[in-house]
C-alpha cells in the first residue's frame, strides 16, 4: 500500500466546471467526476507504442492542464490536454514540438450512470441503414451515448473506437482508444447534457406514467372495417371472437368508434361530437351498458371522440359564444366539426373537460383515443389554432396555448387511472406532457376503401420517424394491424413486422370471423408488446431503412432479431454486414428465419439474401457455440423474448428450459444440433400438472441439424423443459 504521504507525488487533480479530474500516476487510475449530475467515469488509461508500454504522468511544468505521455528513457515525448465547454469535456493528445511518435491511447473502465438507464446512439449518419432498437440492455459496438429517460439526461461520449457493455445498477464498462499518428491525434470526449431530448425534439418531455400504463395497449376496433356503420352488436360480435383467439395472447381493450349522434354517416365534421349525444340507431342500450358488456367479456373499454368542433347546429345555436367565427360572422370549419371551438374560453375548457369525466367515471370507459391533436395538416386543431387569424378571432387573441388547454383539459377530465392515446398525437407538441399514447401513423385506410401498399408504406415512414420517442415519452401507435386478403402475405408479415418488433401499440382492425387462421396467426405472434423494447437510436429518420436490428438481452442469452426489408416492387438483394448492425465481424453466428422456417446455418462477417417485392425476412441470431443452443421461438415475433425465460446447457448433454405456454395454442421451440451430437428425448413438467398435461412432439429438420419441440398445455403456464442430447 502507498503511505499517504507519498500518495500526492502520484496524484494529478483539476476542476474544470462541472468536471473532477483526478489522475493516479502510479496505477494509471482516471477518474472523471461529473459533481453535478453525479456521474463517474473511472478507468486505466495506458499509451502503447509499438510492442512497448509508455507511461501517462503528472506534469513536469507548470501548466497545471494537462499530463504527460512518457517514452521508454522517461521522457516526456507528447501531452493529453483537459478542456472543458459547459458539460462537455475533451481530452486531446498533441506530440511534443518537432517530436513524432505513433500508438495507441486507450481508457478502460467504469461508468456510474442512473439506475434506470440505457446505452444508444445519438450520433447520426447521414450513410445509416439500420433502425436499432433493443429489448432490455441490448448492447451494440455502435452505441455511443448513455441515457437515462426519468432526468432526460445524456452522457454521449466520442472517441475512434468506443464500446459500451451494460452491467448491473447502472453500471456500465466502456472502452475508448485511438491512434496518434502522423495524420491523427487521439481525441476522448464527454458531454454530460441535461434536457437531452427537451431541448431538441419533445419540448413538453414527459417520462411514461407506467404505473397507469406499464406497456403499450393492444386492442381491436372497428373504424378500420365498418368506418361509420359499427354498431353495438358488432362491436360485441368481434369480441367474442377475440375473447378466444387473441386475448389469451394478451389483448387487453376494446375500442368503440363513431358512435355520436349523426355519426352514422360521414365526414366527421358532421357529428355531434360535443354533447355526449348516442346515435341511438347503432347504440339503443348506451355507452354504458356497451361499457358493461364489453368489460364482462375480458376486455376494457375504450371510446373514440373527437372534441374539438361539431356538426350539431342545435348545440353551436345553444353555445355560439364558444366558436369561433371568421370576420363576417360565420363559423370555422375544421375536420373536427362544421363548428369548431375557441379554446381560449375558459367555458369550453369546463366543458371539454366534463364530457370526458362522465364518459370516464359514469360510462366506465378505461382507454380514450382522442382525435383531432396534432396531426400533419392544418384540419387537426394544433395547427388550426395557430393560424394569425385563427388566433385573432378568438376571445382571449394573447392566449399562449390554446391547443395545450385542451389536452390538459382531456386529461383532467379522464382522469389519472385512464389511458390517453392523442390521435395524431406528435412529439413535438404538449402531447408528451398528458397523454400516454401518441397516434403517429395516418389512418391506414381511406373511408370505405381497403387497406393498400401505399398505406403500409406510409405506417413504416411515420414509425421511422417517431419511433425514437416510443417508451419513453408516450407508446407510439402506428394505427391498425391489417391482415385480411387486401394485403398479400407478405406485405402482411411485413406489417406485423413494423407494428411489433420496436413493441409498439397493436391494435387489430381485421372483420375476426373471416380471417383464415395464418392470418389470425399474424396477430398472435404480435401480441404482447414487449414492454422493455426501446429505441437506440434517439433521433428521427425520414427515409425507409432497409435493416432493423432489434438487441435482445435476457438472462439467459443475449442475441438479434434482424429484419431485412424489400421495400420496393420487385424481388431485391438485402443483406447486412455484421459490423454494421454493432456486431463482432470475427465472430461465427447462427441464423434462423421466422417466417419460411429457414435454418441459414453457420453465418461469418454478414449476410444477404433475395427478397420477394413488398417483403420482409426476420432473423433471429446467435452467437454459435460448440453445443445445441436455444434458436427460435414461433410464438412471437422477437423469438424468444416473450416467452422464453431460461435456457441452460450442462456439459452432460442436457438442455434445460422455462418456457411460458398459452392456454390451447401450441408454441414450437427451435434448437441447433452440432455435427456429431444426437438428439434423445424431449421431456417437460409443471407445476401443479402431470406430465401429460402438457403434448410435446418432436421433429429433426434441416438434415438434422435442428431440432423443432411443439409444446400445448389447456393453461396458461410456465413449464419446465428438458432435452437430452448424446
Amino acid at each position: 500500500m502507498t503511505p499517504i504521504n507519498l500518495l500526492a507525488t502520484y496524484l494529478f487533480s483539476l476542476v474544470l466546471g462541472p468536471w473532477s479530474i483526478t489522475f493516479n500516476e502510479e496505477n494509471a487510475m482516471l477518474t472523471l467526476q461529473n459533481t453535478e449530475q453525479n456521474v463517474t467515469v473511472e478507468g486505466t488509461l495506458t499509451f502503447q507504442q509499438g510492442e512497448n508500454q509508455w507511461k501517462i504522468v503528472k506534469p513536469r511544468d507548470a501548466v497545471p492542464q494537462r499530463l504527460g505521455i512518457t517514452d521508454n528513457n522517461n521522457e516526456i515525448q507528447g501531452y493529453i490536454s483537459f478542456q472543458q465547454n459547459g458539460s462537455r469535456l475533451e481530452m486531446l493528445v498533441s506530440h511534443r514540438t518537432r517530436q513524432f511518435y505513433a500508438g495507441e491511447l486507450k481508457f478502460d473502465g467504469n461508468i456510474k450512470f442512473r439506475d434506470v438507464s440505457f446505452a444508444c446512439k445519438t450520433q447520426a449518419s447521414t450513410t445509416e441503414r439500420v433502425l436499432f432498437l433493443a429489448a432490455g440492455q441490448g448492447d451494440s459496438l455502435l452505441n455511443d451515448t448513455l441515457f437515462a429517460p426519468e432526468e432526460d439526461l445524456a452522457l454521449q461520449m466520442e472517441s475512434a473506437c468506443l464500446n459500451l457493455t451494460s452491467k448491473e445498477g447502472g453500471n456500465y464498462g466502456f472502452h475508448m482508444s485511438g491512434r496518434i499518428e502522423e495524420t491523427a491525434e487521439a481525441t476522448f470526449i464527454f458531454d454530460l447534457e441535461k434536457h437531452y431530448l427537451q431541448s431538441r425534439y419533445i419540448p413538453y418531455y414527459s417520462p411514461i406514467n407506467r404505473k397507469r400504463a406499464p406497456k403499450a395497449p393492444t386492442g381491436w376496433m372497428s373504424w378500420n372495417l365498418y368506418f361509420d356503420k359499427a354498431t353495438a352488436e358488432d362491436n360485441l360480435a368481434e369480441a367474442r371472437i377475440g375473447k378466444k383467439y387473441l386475448q389469451p395472447f394478451g389483448m387487453e381493450f376494446w375500442h368503440i368508434e363513431s358512435w355520436q349522434g349523426n355519426s352514422d354517416q360521414l365526414p366527421v365534421s358532421n357529428f355531434y361530437n360535443l354533447n355526449l349525444e348516442v346515435n341511438e340507431k347503432q347504440f339503443p342500450k348506451g355507452m354504458k351498458q356497451l361499457a358493461d358488456d364489453i368489460r364482462a367479456l375480458g376486455f376494457r373499454p375504450g371510446l373514440w371522440t373527437a372534441p374539438f368542433g361539431t356538426g350539431n347546429d342545435a348545440f353551436y345555436a345553444e353555445h355560439k359564444d364558444w366558436f369561433l367565427h371568421d370576420k363576417d360572422g360565420n363559423p370555422m370549419r375544421t375536420w373536427n366539426g362544421k363548428y369548431t371551438i375557441d379554446p381560449s374560453n375558459d367555458e369550453v375548457i369546463d366543458h371539454l373537460r366534463k364530457i370526458h369525466k362522465i364518459a370516464a367515471e359514469e360510462w366506465g370507459y378505461e382507454y380514450f383515443k382522442i382525435d383531432g391533436m396534432s396531426g400533419a395538416n392544418g384540419g387537426y386543431c394544433a395547427h388550426f389554432f395557430e393560424r394569425p387569424y385563427v388566433r385573432e378571432a378568438m376571445k382571449n387573441p394573447a392566449c399562449p396555448d390554446p391547443f395545450e388547454r385542451c389536452v390538459r383539459a382531456f386529461r383532467e377530465g379522464i382522469g389519472e387511472d385512464r389511458v390517453f392515446n392523442a390521435c395524431q398525437g406528435h412529439f413535438c407538441g404538449p402531447e408528451p406532457k398528458y397523454a400516454d399514447c401518441g397516434r403517429i401513423g395516418a389512418d391506414i385506410v381511406h373511408p370505405n376503401q381497403p387497406v393498400k401498399w401505399g398505406n403500409l408504406q406510409n405506417q413504416a415512414g411515420r414509425t421511422h420517424n417517431q419511433i425514437f420517442a416510443h417508451n419513453i415519452v408516450f407508446y407510439a401507435d402506428p394505427d391498425t394491424l391489417l391482415v385480411s386478403d387486401a394485403l398479400t402475405l407478405e406485405e402482411a408479415r411485413l406489417s406485423t413486422v413494423v407494428v411489433s418488433l420496436p413493441g409498439q401499440m397493436m391494435f387489430a382492425g381485421d372483420k375476426l370471423a373471416e380471417l383464415p387462421m395464418e392470418r389470425m396467426r399474424l396477430l398472435q405472434q404480435a401480441l404482447p408488446p414487449v414492454a422493455d423494447i426501446h429505441p437506440v437510436n434517439l433521433y428521427p429518420f425520414f427515409h425507409l431503412l432497409p435493416v432493423w436490428d432489434l438487441k435482445v438481452k435476457r438472462d439467459w442469452e443475449s442475441y438479434d432479431v434482424i429484419a431485412l426489408f424489400n421495400w420496393a416492387d420487385e424481388e431485391t438483394e438485402i443483406g447486412f454486414d455484421f459490423s454494421e448492425v454493432g456486431l463482432d465481424g470475427q465472430q461465427d453466428y447462427v441464423m434462423y428465419e421466422f417466417w419460411t422456417n429457414q435454418y441459414v446455418g453457420k453465418v461469418n462477417g454478414g449476410y444477404s439474401c433475395k427478397i420477394p417485392a413488398h417483403a420482409v425476412r426476420l432473423y433471429a441470431v446467435h452467437k454459435a457455440v460448440n453445443h445445441p443452443q436455444f434458436l427460435s421461438s414461433d410464438r412471437h415475433v422477437t423469438q424468444g423474448a416473450v416467452d422464453v425465460k431460461a435456457i441452460n446447457w450442462t456439459e452432460e448433454g442436457t438442455l434445460t428450459g422455462t418456457v411460458e405456454l398459452v392456454a390451447g395454442f401450441p408454441t414450437t421451440f427451435r434448437f441447433t444440433i452440432p455435427e456429431g451430437v444426437e438428439f434423445q428425448t424431449a421431456t417437460v413438467n409443471a407445476d401443479g400438472m402431470s406430465a401429460k398435461d402438457v403434448k410435446v412432439s418432436t421433429t429433426l429438420e434441416a438434415n438434422n441439424r435442428i431440432l423443432a419441440v411443439k409444446l400445448e398445455c389447456a393453461e396458461k403456464k410456465d413449464v419446465k423443459l428438458t432435452v437430452k442430447f448424446k
